[in-house]
């Protein structure tokens, strides 16, 4: 995939379907975006789309194959594809419930009781176990036969989970696989993926060197087409130099947390570390659908340094997803920060541009979130009229209103620094992080003649990026005026 900002969104949150997503990009922001990350668009019972229910279909409320295709034509897009678990409204799952054992899908699903050896865990086993929910990772399923048995269910109780012993598993996430591909999809996400391993008396999480095993199968799928994968984990930072020295393209979910520690103290020396050691091979992330991890910044930020990051989001309207897994039972853990980045910054346009500006100048793709492109605000109406914390930073825009909000200075500015960012080729050369006194912070990119430097007042919060010309003279940014290079054709 190209080297070009990439744009996260729900088909109906920029626009209220695909049709009207792919007239806003060309309109607006056809410089600004190179690629698409479309959230789950298939038919789901939950989630938002993350239960599937069939990947061969676009949900009727967001368009068709079709409409998928015209955004192709145009935009590289990212599809999600959810390893770990399968909606319990899907063909294959409602299979099962009608036939029970007599199912040729009896074995796609992971059936709780025969994974434990004595048919239930032991509350020291439920304890070590990596969960996103306070008890045992299930619930109890009716079948036709007028019997019932605990199915494993990781997430949302629409969620169920898959069993990937199983070749019955294996043929279907090929097909699957195969046929997003034939659709459109120049890479794929492999959401949840580290869940998808079970071992006994283990965290059933990110297991050794299982989970290695699945995402080669999965790899040895996507290269029939030279699709490239992009695996999901929100874990220590660790985890993701573990990922990328395997091989594999990571996020990085550190940058959000670390960028706010940073603007809030106006002290670069955590993120200079972080600039230093994070891989290169990465999409780089602000802002997404899900909340801003804290998990994975632990180590790079001290526990008093995170805390502070989270009260003052507190402080700016935030609400936290709070973590269920084994190092923090009986104890209060913030696992998310749920908060629009442009709220997460005190709603200050300066603090917000010089945010993606240190994005910019990290090392990856930059991935854009649809609210983050506006510099959208803490939607509480939404957040309390659906009872949903995350909804805080999930509003949907009517095309009359983005008519509107493109128009808010600080989006100006910020289309001339993501033009800047797509169209002068220095991010696939190589950085560095200059010296600087704690407050400033200096980032060069460098590709042959071409160089560009970012120079931050961290205290004032004002920025400047210098870049030069094709004849080797400097020019500095205008984020009043539209980007124009020497080298660019006119």
């Amino acid at each position: 995939m190209k080297n070009k900002i990439m744009l996260i969104t729900y088909s109906d949150s920029f626009g209220k379907n695909l049709k009207e997503l792919k007239g806003v990009l060309d309109r607006y922001f056809k410089r600004e975006i190179g690629s698409i990350h479309i959230l789950p668009f298939y038919p789901s019972s939950g989630d938002r789309g993350f239960a599937p229910i069939d990947y061969r279909k676009v949900a009727e409320e967001f368009g068709d194959w079709e409409d998928i295709r015209a955004l192709a034509s145009e935009y590289e897009l990212m599809f999600d594809f959810m390893i770990n678990h399968l909606s319990r409204r899907s063909p294959e799952f409602q299979d099962f419930v009608e036939k029970h054992d007599a199912s040729e899908y009896a074995d796609m699903f992971l059936r709780f009781q025969k994974f434990w050896p004595e048919g239930w865990p032991t509350q020291a086993q439920i304890d070590l176990l990596n969960k996103r929910k306070p008890c045992a990772p299930c619930v109890e399923i009716p079948f036709a036969d007028g019997t019932s048995e605990p199915i494993w269910c990781t997430f949302d109780d629409e969620q169920m989970d898959l069993n990937l012993e199983s070749e019955v598993t294996w043929r279907y996430i090929e097909q699957t696989l195969d046929f997003l591909m034939s659709q459109g999809a120049s890479m794929i996400r492999l959401d949840a993926f580290a869940f998808a391993t079970k071992k006994l008396d283990t965290a059933c999480f990110f297991l050794e060197p299982e989970i290695w095993d699945m995402m080669a199968r999965v790899r040895k799928i996507l290269d029939k087409k030279q699709i490239p994968l992009l695996p999901e984990i929100h874990d220590h930072y660790t985890v993701q130099l573990k990922i990328a020295e395997h091989g594999y393209t990571v996020y990085d979910f550190v940058l959000p947390v670390m960028v706010l520690h940073t603007l809030y103290t106006a002290d670069s020396t955590r993120l200079r570390h972080w600039l230093e050691i994070c891989p290169r091979d990465q999409h780089t992330t602000l802002d997404t659908h899900d909340g801003l991890g804290t998990v994975d910044v632990a180590g790079l930020l001290s526990e008093e340094e995170l805390n502070a990051v989270i009260a003052q989001t507190e402080a700016y309207g935030a609400n936290f997803k709070w973590d269920y897994s084994g190092d923090s039972v009986g104890k209060k853990v913030v696992y998310q920060i749920n908060c629009s980045y442009y709220s997460a910054v005190g709603e200050d346009d300066d603090s917000y541009l010089l945010s993606r500006a240190i994005q910019f100048f990290t090392p990856g793709v930059p991935q854009v979130y649809y609210m983050g492109l506006l510099a959208g605000e803490n939607d509480y109406e939404l957040m309390e009229r659906t009872q949903y914390s995350r909804n805080i930073s999930r509003h949907d825009y009517t095309v009359e209103e983005i008519d509107r909000l493109v128009e808010k200075p600080v989006v100006q500015r910020l289309c001339r620094l993501m033009q800047f960012r797509n169209e002068y080729p220095v991010f696939d050369g190589d950085m560095r992080v200059l010296d600087a006194e704690p407050s400033i912070l200096k980032v060069e990119w460098s590709a042959g003649d071409l160089q560009a430097c970012l120079c931050a007042d961290l205290k004032t919060r004002q920025f400047a990026i210098s870049y030069k010309e094709t004849d080797g003279s400097v020019s500095v940014l205008d984020l009043e005026k539209d980007f124009v290079w020497s080298g660019q054709e006119q």
